[in-house]
């Protein structure tokens, strides 16, 4: 067996070695033929022939050179590839020779696989390929199960070293401060103070996930404890923005926040915080979190684990289910017991699996878009066989059988389809690096969207896919023709007879169907986005901005709360500038819960009383933020020095007023009473589309203040960025500190909310208009062919007395035949996909009669125009012309 095996080897080598030496073995095949021939030749003329007979007889002998050539040839080298080259050869000088059609089938190639490798390229990072660290696989996320907001999946700093000495399952535990803010640090030079994001994490966290520094080292212990020496690492793009990439950064000292801190390294560039952990954010720089600090600011810590070699996840699951209600809450809040809970998953199905279906819709839309090119290519490929009727009628009366005329269409194929996925890759280039780009999208690893060597190979796989698709139906038909028929039609536009023209309009119809389906699931998409639009956010972003604002207070309430009352007074005396206030967090950005207010006198049973989002604001605020408000808003001179004040969103309200008006009812507030003052609408604390739940508004007199800083939002009739330049200005006069933080319009944040929906709706959106061209173009394309076969016979019908209005109508009523069929096949493929994607609508019916119908208008309008073109052409046919050219 090996030695056969050997032998097929060396025989392949062989033939190999022959195909790429072919000149020399060919010139020495000659010389070996030519000396035979004269040795028989020689032979012969011994026998007494003459000269002429010798040779003739020799020649009789060797049965034809040329043919003893071949076998020759054959047996050494490789047919199949010869043929194949041939076959190439004769392909390129054919689409050359039909440039037109070349360059109109590439266009829509380069349309249909370029969409499909961008896709493909974004489905990749961020589902498909492992993420960016050590064996990734063993990475997991921490956090309980169905978590809402950052509150409810983060952990106290108790918990971290319980979960880090009590846990069998995982190798290492690290984790990272979930509530830093933008531009929360200061960086001091030599001019003004520039604003950058930093973040603080656990001293192992690169450890664990197995990022090495790029340049200098990570953390070590005595720098994660309290009173240990301030350093950082950098991330690479702030390394090259601020520092030009200057490798002596390590061991320099810079100042953060007015402390002096050393740079002890950088991190690589295929480490992006931002883009695996919070999307459209970017940090700077990381700090290690001393524990200790924290320790009593709650749940504040994001815990990744990494498994043990031999834990399952499954494992690590069992484990904490039993294992969190112990340490933590058995210690502290043993009335608790029960309600800490953790439900360990895979790191990359937290980063990217919220996102799963989206992404595979967005696929499958976009294999659809590809469908429909095929079907449109096939189209074209058998109007043009049909053309070449006569060729293929020729080539088969010589001796070409039907598999080599398949093979011969297949190549033109193969070599159209290369040539659309040449340009179609530029196209995906282009694509992915503008979606690379798009910092403000909402999308995690969207910033490593590339095309790489998986896509590359899933282009040659599309491209060759593609090939067979519309290759292989006009290749059967055309040579399945009948070849005495097409030798003997000489007539115009030598037809493939009605056969093909039946065949061409099911691909039309298929076509209609597929762009129908697209056109449905794009519409309901849409449908569902307007719908998100339109949510009561409890708050109105339109003419607000908020500024990120510096201030010393020296860690005093009083002196804080005069600085907060100096800016809002200055800022409110801007001209064009309606209300300000102060909030120490904005909605759809980071949030906090607390536990929530309690009706006064009512006893609650365990895990009754919901905990509450907690925003502290300033007076102002409220109207700033174009909020809803009953009662009235506070004061400066809502303090702790007087009775303690709040506001309740109508949701916690109603829980602990339900029936009532909550306005000046006295509620407990962690054992403390507090007097409601007001009521305000329901804010959309984390997302758009979700819930809101209970919310309390604390006046920032008090001494709960977050450590973050204060985002200052002013209501202005102007554009927020005519107003930036005098607000800052403003608050430079009170803090001559104050960096030139961005100045962000609320509605910015609303749009970074629902960036992911917009994302996707424009994409599939982008795909159904293409979708609709294609099948419009298909439509024109058929009955354009339609007109063109039936000239003779509409000159006719006219010369009998048929007006040009009869033409077309007879024309445009065909083409709403095949559209009506193709929508009706397409109505009902529509409804299947619609009920697959229903968990992405948001308030919108799969079965959303609105859509269908202006879906099936648009369609059946598009149609109509793409047949009223060639109408238009018949009704212009001159019938003497036509007779006398039949």
């Amino acid at each position: 067996m090996k030695s056969s095996m050997r032998d097929l080897l060396r025989q392949g080598f062989q033939r190999l070695g022959s195909f790429f030496h072919k000149r020399p073995l060919d010139l020495d095949l000659d010389a070996e033929m030519q000396s035979h021939l004269e040795l028989a030749v020689e032979e012969n003329l011994k026998r007494g022939l003459s000269p002429s007979e010798a040779r003739r007889q020799a020649l009789v002998q060797f049965g034809g050179m040329e043919q003893a050539k071949e076998q020759q040839r054959a047996a050494r080298g490789m047919p199949w590839l010869d043929i194949a080259l041939q076959d190439l050869r004769y392909s390129l000088r054919t689409l050359r020779r039909d440039y037109m059609f070349t360059l109109v089938a590439v266009a829509i190639l380069a349309l249909g696989i370029g969409a499909n490798i961008a896709v493909f390229s974004v489905v990749n990072t961020i589902l498909l390929r492992p993420l960016p660290f050590h064996d990734p696989q063993k990475l997991v996320w921490i956090a309980p199960p169905d978590a809402n907001g950052l509150s409810a999946s983060t952990y106290s700093a108790d918990a971290y070293d319980d979960l880090l000495t009590m846990n069998r399952s995982f190798e290492d535990v690290t984790g990272y401060y979930a509530f830093s803010t933008p531009d929360n640090l200061r960086l001091k030079g030599s001019g003004e103070p520039t604003p950058l994001t930093g973040i603080g994490v656990i001293g192992n966290f690169f450890h664990v996930l197995g990022v090495e520094p790029e340049l200098g080292r990570s953390f070590t212990k005595d720098e994660t404890v309290k009173g240990g020496r301030a350093v950082v690492l950098l991330s690479h793009a702030y390394w090259q923005r601020q520092f030009g990439g200057d490798r002596g950064i390590v061991g320099r000292s810079i100042t953060l926040n007015g402390t002096p801190t050393t740079v002890i390294g950088v991190l690589p560039a295929t480490f992006d915080f931002g883009a695996a952990f919070a999307p459209g954010s970017k940090v700077d720089v990381f700090e290690p979190t001393v524990l200790d600090d924290i320790r009593n600011e709650g749940n504040t810590l994001a815990l990744i684990g990494r498994l043990k070699p031999n834990v399952t996840l499954a494992q690590s699951q069992d484990e904490a289910r039993t294992l969190f209600p112990k340490f933590y809450w058995s210690k502290k809040y043993p009335d608790s017991a029960g309600n800490y809970t953790a439900r360990p998953i895979e790191l990359k199905q937290y980063v990217s699996g919220k996102l799963r279906r989206s992404l595979i819709t967005l696929w499958c839309a976009v294999g659809v878009i590809l469908l429909i090119v095929c079907v449109n290519l096939s189209n074209l490929l058998l109007a043009r066989a049909a053309s070449r009727s006569k060729e293929f009628a020729l080539r088969s009366a010589l001796g070409a059988g039907r598999g080599r005329l398949v093979r011969q269409l297949l190549t033109e194929s193969l070599v159209l389809s290369g040539m659309g996925a040449a340009v179609g890759l530029g196209l995906a280039y282009a694509i992915t690096s503008y979606i690379a780009h798009q910092g403000s999208l909402a999308l995690p690893l969207l910033n490593e969207v590339k095309v790489d060597g998986a896509a590359l190979l899933w282009t040659v796989g599309i491209s060759v896919g593609a090939a067979v698709l519309f290759g292989l139906l006009p290749g059967l038909k055309m040579s399945s023709g009948n070849l005495q028929e097409a030798l003997k039609d000489t007539g115009q536009g030598v037809s493939a007879g009605r056969n093909h023209e039946r065949l061409r309009s099911a691909l039309v119809i298929s076509e209609v169907a597929l762009a129908c389906v697209l056109l449905v699931g794009a519409g309901l998409l849409l449908r569902s986005f307007l719908r998100v639009l339109d949510v009561d956010l409890g708050f109105q972003p339109s003419h607000a901005a908020a500024i990120k604002m510096d201030y010393n207070d020296g860690g005093s309430t009083d002196k804080r709360n005069a600085i907060f009352e100096e800016a809002i007074r200055r800022v409110s005396a801007l001209p064009g500038v309606e209300a300000a206030g102060i909030s120490d967090n904005l909605p759809l950005e980071r949030n906090r819960g607390w536990g929530g207010p309690q009706a006064k006198g009512k006893t609650y049973r365990n895990g009754e009383v919901p905990g509450a989002f907690v925003y502290i604001v300033s007076p102002g605020y409220v109207t700033a933020m174009g909020m809803r408000l009953r009662g009235r808003d506070f004061t400066w001179q809502d303090n702790m020095k007087g009775e303690s004040t709040v506001i309740l969103n109508e949701k916690a309200a109603k829980f602990v007023s339900p029936g009532e008006d909550a306005v000046g009812k006295v509620v407990l507030i962690n054992g403390h009473e507090v007097h409601v003052i007001g009521v305000v609408a329901d804010v959309h604390e984390t997302n758009v589309e979700g819930t809101s739940g209970e919310q309390m508004y604390l006046p920032t007199m008090r001494d709960e203040w977050g450590p973050e800083g204060a985002e200052l939002v002013v209501r202005t009739k102007l554009p927020p960025a005519q107003l930036a330049g005098s607000v800052l200005q403003t608050l430079r006069e009170l803090n001559p500190n104050q960096p030139a933080v961005e100045f962000r319009p609320i509605q910015g944040i609303v749009d970074r909310a629902v960036s992911p929906r917009r994302f996707f709706v424009m994409l599939v959106g982008a795909f159904a208009g293409l979708g609709l061209l294609l099948a419009s173009l298909g439509i024109y394309g058929v009955i354009s062919y339609s007109v063109t076969r039936r000239t003779q016979e509409i000159g006719i019908r006219m010369a009998l007395g048929a007006s040009a209005g009869k033409v077309q109508i007879s024309v445009i009523t065909k083409t709403l035949q095949l559209a009506a069929i193709g929508i009706g096949v397409g109505i009902f493929a529509s409804m299947l996909v619609a009920n697959l994607i229903s968990s992405l609508l948001f308030s919108t019916n799969p079965n959303d009669p609105p859509t269908f119908a202006g879906m099936i208008l648009l369609l059946g309008a598009v149609a109509a125009l793409a047949g009223y073109l060639p109408a238009r052409r018949a009704s212009r046919i001159n019938p003497m012309v036509a007779l006398r050219n039949s």
